[in-house]
């Protein structure tokens, strides 16, 4: 499954440097000029995840394939993007191509890098971006509106539905809200996804803080909470640009000591990868022999068969069943043939529910 994160902001917010952070590679330029990003830079991350590493150890495996995440450094966005200013028409649809959102928004102070409106304001930042969004799609709604006009009069059932659902996102939008913000049913997501509408994407905020501010940072993004300078409704995770960029050029000891003294525990963008794969309401199950130990991903909530389509749809289709050890039994009892003898090894069938960190052998037949 792949997964596309688009980072998202102003101008000058510090997308360009989180992304090189992120991609570890100066591949995305940063420089104190709106719009230095214009194409998206596009880099593929893995996912932090220390129990692949334990798995290979027990498993004696020769290589380690972690899940990965694809984040995108989007374009920096300014008010009127809708109607095409800036770089407005190519911010919104590199938008529509990814899975998820990742808003950056700017709370450090450098007298050297410019701010657009000429002043740090996260509410404001915010405000901006989102209104964008709901103006994009609301444009979007409406021609969709209009055009399904002669197919309901025609007695199109499936236009009907999606007129339906369309009449009450414009509601919505013209009030200035996100389509996020409503409990659409899984049927009524399906319908909306051929519109490729921005503001119903998963979202979270990047708070972008001084590197002194980075250790009180989770106090910070409270106080800004309380004074509605940040959304309740979304994640949020505190990172200083500044500092992880820095944290790519040391070693780990040097690394762990950097973090120590700024009062962390660990670099602020393993906290926004793990949040981009949890965002989207997905889990890992981990295949582990002596060849390789590997991290699939799948949806919470997957059946034993469709998570076998991760490896190969030919497991999917001649699925017999899933051999399943628990990431804590594995551990526990050093590895398959441990957990076997402690009973801990489980035959399961088409409807088990796989759950994070099930260690899975499949058994099928095509």
């Amino acid at each position: 499954m792949s997964l596309k994160i688009g980072i998202v902001g102003l101008p000058n917010v510090g997308k360009s440097t989180l992304f090189n952070a992120l991609t570890k590679k100066q591949s995305a330029q940063a420089s104190n000029f709106p719009f230095t990003t214009i194409d998206p830079n596009i880099g593929i991350v893995d996912l932090p995840d220390q129990r692949l590493d334990q798995i290979a150890n027990l498993a004696n495996s020769a290589k380690t394939i972690p899940a990965t995440v694809t984040f995108v450094d989007i374009a920096g966005l300014v008010a009127g993007a809708h109607k095409g200013e800036g770089l407005g028409n190519k911010f919104l649809s590199h938008i529509r191509e990814v899975d998820a959102i990742a808003m950056v928004v700017r709370d450090f102070t450098d007298p050297d890098v410019t701010h657009v409106s000429g002043e740090v304001n996260p509410k404001s930042d915010i405000e901006v971006i989102q209104t964008e969004l709901v103006l994009a799609d609301l444009e979007t709604v409406e021609g969709r509106l209009g055009k399904l006009e002669r197919e309901v009069k025609s007695g199109d059932k499936d236009a009907l539905a999606l007129q339906q659902v369309l009449i009450e996102a414009k509601k919505t939008l013209e009030e200035g809200r996100g389509l996020n913000s409503l409990p659409y049913s899984d049927n009524q997501k399906n319908l909306l996804k051929q519109l490729q509408l921005l503001s119903l994407k998963p979202l979270f905020f990047i708070l972008n803080v001084d590197e002194n501010e980075i250790g009180g940072a989770e106090e910070r993004i409270k106080d800004l909470q309380t004074t509605g300078q940040l959304p309740t409704s979304s994640p949020v995770i505190p990172v200083s640009a500044k500092v992880e960029a820095e944290l790519t050029e040391l070693s780990s000891d040097e690394q762990a000591e950097y973090l120590a003294d700024l009062g962390i525990a660990e670099p602020g963008l393993n906290k926004v990868i793990k949040t981009a794969f949890d965002t989207l309401g997905l889990i890992t199950y981990f295949t582990a022999g002596p060849k390789e130990a590997r991290a699939w991903t799948i949806n919470d909530g997957d059946l034993a068969p469709r998570a076998a389509a991760a490896i190969h749809t030919d497991f999917e289709r001649g699925f017999i069943k899933a051999e399943v050890i628990s990431f804590n039994d594995y551990v526990t009892n050093q590895g398959e043939l441990g957990a076997k003898e402690a009973g801990k090894l489980r035959q399961e069938g088409k409807g088990y529910l796989v759950k994070d960190g099930d260690v899975i052998h499949f058994k099928f037949n095509v």
